[in-house]
């Protein structure tokens, strides 16, 4: 189990939404906080409300985010838990987008956990207590859903990073422990991620209500109840971190699926 008060921890995408109520969560349970945006605004605006130090960062950039590690290690010495959250979550079917929509969305939600991970993990390694890394899925990271589906492909990615990452820490005997945040329906800003979109990256991903594209009818809960997940599952060294629980239903089914296409290939030989 891992203690969280008295932590140096490194929120990324923390100015607003889920990023802002895991920074939350953790500077109640006594963790020292540092938030990263791509927004100055907004972050000297939510770190002066919650007590947090910002440090303004673009995870799609590597020595942005190298850049945010020698900053907190400059300034605490330490660090102790990673939160990579930030992201975007724009709309549009797969057929209509270019190549400069994967490069934005991916160098956002994919590359910039990458990069986190990259820059911090020596550093936790390092920390003679452990560390804790969690990176900020979706429960579209579970199942695919049309019109997100380039926002999916970013999550899978997540996931195979987060799940390989645990399994080869463990296998190395690291005291570093990996969580993949799994969010339903959560009251954020996520939703109008094109204000971000840097110029020379046009394309056909655009804003949308995620309530017009989800169903309406489910449960949509605060950022700060997310965040509050978040810090049990890293108290408690959990890999999987799921905000819905009642979704698991259409992930059965879809394990279902797999398993039977595995029944209906027969093994083939080589001739």
């Amino acid at each position: 189990m891992t203690e969280v008060a008295g932590k140096v921890a490194v929120v990324t995408g923390g100015a607003s939404g889920i990023g802002r109520g895991i920074a939350e969560a953790l500077i109640e349970r006594g963790a020292t906080v540092v938030i990263a945006d791509i927004e100055q605004g907004a972050l000297d605006a939510t770190a002066a409300e919650i007590g947090a130090t910002p440090c303004r960062t673009d995870v799609s950039q590597a020595a942005s985010v190298e850049a945010l590690r020698d900053f907190v290690l400059e300034r605490f010495d330490r660090v102790d838990i990673v939160c990579l959250n930030a992201g975007v979550g724009p709309s549009g079917y797969i057929r209509d987008l270019t190549l400069a929509d994967w490069e934005w969305i991916l160098g956002v939600n994919l590359w910039g956990v990458i990069h986190g991970v990259t820059a911090f993990l020596p550093a936790l390694e390092a920390n003679p207590d452990g560390g804790h890394i969690e990176m900020t899925g979706s429960n579209a990271g579970f199942i695919a859903q049309p019109t997100i589906g380039s926002y999916s492909v970013t999550k899978y990615g997540v996931l195979g990073l987060a799940e390989a990452l645990a399994i080869e820490l463990a296998d190395a005997g690291s005291k570093v422990r990996v969580t993949y945040l799994a969010p339903g329906m959560v009251r954020t800003n996520i939703g109008s991620s094109a204000r971000n979109r840097p110029a020379g990256l046009e394309g056909a991903l655009h804003d949308a209500d995620i309530s017009k594209v989800i169903n309406q009818d489910v449960r949509w809960i605060d950022p700060i109840t997310a965040g509050r997940i978040v810090t049990r599952a890293i108290e408690h060294d959990d890999l999987y971190a799921p905000t819905h629980p009642e979704l698991v239903g259409p992930i059965r089914e879809r394990h279902a699926r797999i398993e039977a296409a595995h029944e209906k290939y027969p093994i083939m030989e080589d001739r």
